[in-house]
């Protein structure tokens, strides 16, 4: 099965789809979503009481390099989980893999919140049958996005 037909099988609709996580602690803090069919950055609201998350749009181009660095990120997952390679390895850790570094700089101006970014809440779910936390085509959950009461 291809990427685009295990990301059709494993996500009830598109717009629920999380490419990547950038943070997380307890539950997502930060990554690329789809919102509204189109893939935008989202981050946990630190400012405002609640469970809710600011959200703002993604280019195109953008979201392909967020895509290109966490597939090196998830390559690596796969390699430590059978073994291969140790924590000392992560691509994060800088200077490690060329590629993903020049990415996270690349990336870095688009990932702060800008004053124009929406605030929404987010329902977690977990793909069912899914054992890989980390994939290519995305973590194992999904967020279903939904307008924060005000």
């Amino acid at each position: 099965m291809g990427d685009d037909a295990a990301a059709t099988h494993a996500f009830p609709c598109p717009d629920l789809r999380v490419y990547t996580e950038l943070e997380w602690y307890g539950e997502p803090w930060a990554g690329l979503a789809d919102i509204g069919g189109k893939p935008h950055y989202f981050e946990i609201d630190h400012s405002h009481q609640g469970d809710g998350y600011q959200v703002w749009p993604v280019g195109e181009a953008v979201a392909k390099l967020e895509r290109e660095q966490w597939a090196i990120y998830a390559r690596w997952y796969e390699r430590r989980e059978a073994g291969e390679v140790g924590q000392e390895s992560h691509p994060g850790h800088g200077g490690v893999d060329a590629r993903y570094d020049e990415l996270g700089l690349l990336l870095a101006p688009h990932r702060s919140a800008p004053d124009s970014a929406r605030r929404l809440r987010c329902e977690l779910r977990f793909v069912a049958d899914v054992d890989v936390r980390y994939r290519v085509e995305g973590p194992d959950y999904w967020l279903r996005w939904r307008p924060r009461p005000r």
